[in-house]
């Protein structure tokens, strides 16, 4: 897909919603559910909730930088529950984009046309937000013509390379026909929608 065909305009104002709804959601996370398991493989929820942080904050210094260049996720430490400082950076990234998403963007050495890469954070963000809710019996709504552009983009990220055993996304799991958008885009990112089910109420 190339940046002609993003509408970065809605994908940054689903990109915020998402982004808002996840600060919420980690505000409320009980702190003993640190420790709990979560669909990221060999992830607690504190060390997603580092993730989620670290990377946004690569992302965001990457559209703020004329370079282009992404900052280290591993120098952020997730503050608190990290709700506060997800919230921060979605009020910065609403400064610059959706201007910033014209110009690539420079993840680990390799440059993704901004426009790409900002369906790649929506998409990113979707899944992770489900990950932390489900991880501490906890609710995840995301607007539905967001899950339904990042259904439509995240095929032609999942290639060989990326998905499979022991690959960073596992094997696509099937759902129902005529699932919800959430649970189709959960399958096709190796999610099982029924994870959890039973550990936590």
């Amino acid at each position: 897909m190339t940046t002609e065909t993003v509408d970065t305009t809605t994908t940054a104002s689903q990109l915020d919603a998402v982004l808002r709804s996840l600060a919420d959601l980690l505000d409320t996370i009980p702190a003993d559910r640190d420790s709990a398991p979560t669909p990221c493989t060999e992830l607690d929820v504190a060390t997603l909730r580092q993730h989620v942080v670290g990377w946004l904050t690569a992302f965001t210094d990457g559209y703020a930088a004329p370079s282009g260049v992404c900052s280290d996720p591993e120098a952020v430490t997730a503050a608190g529950t990290g709700g506060g400082q997800v919230r921060a950076l979605a009020d910065r990234l609403a400064t610059l984009l959706p201007a910033a998403a014209q110009e690539p963007l420079r993840i680990a050495g390799s440059a993704m046309p901004g426009g790409m890469a900002l369906q790649m954070i929506l998409w990113e963000y979707q899944v992770h937000g489900w990950d932390l809710a489900v991880a501490t019996g906890q609710s995840w709504q995301a607007d539905e013509a967001g899950l339904e552009a990042s259904l439509a983009f995240a095929p032609g990220m999942l290639t060989p390379d990326f998905q499979g055993e022991d690959k960073p996304f596992g094997p696509p799991v099937a759902v129902p026909t005529g699932a919800a958008a959430m649970d189709r885009l959960l399958g096709l990112s190796g999610r099982n929608p029924r994870w959890g089910a039973d550990r936590v109420g």
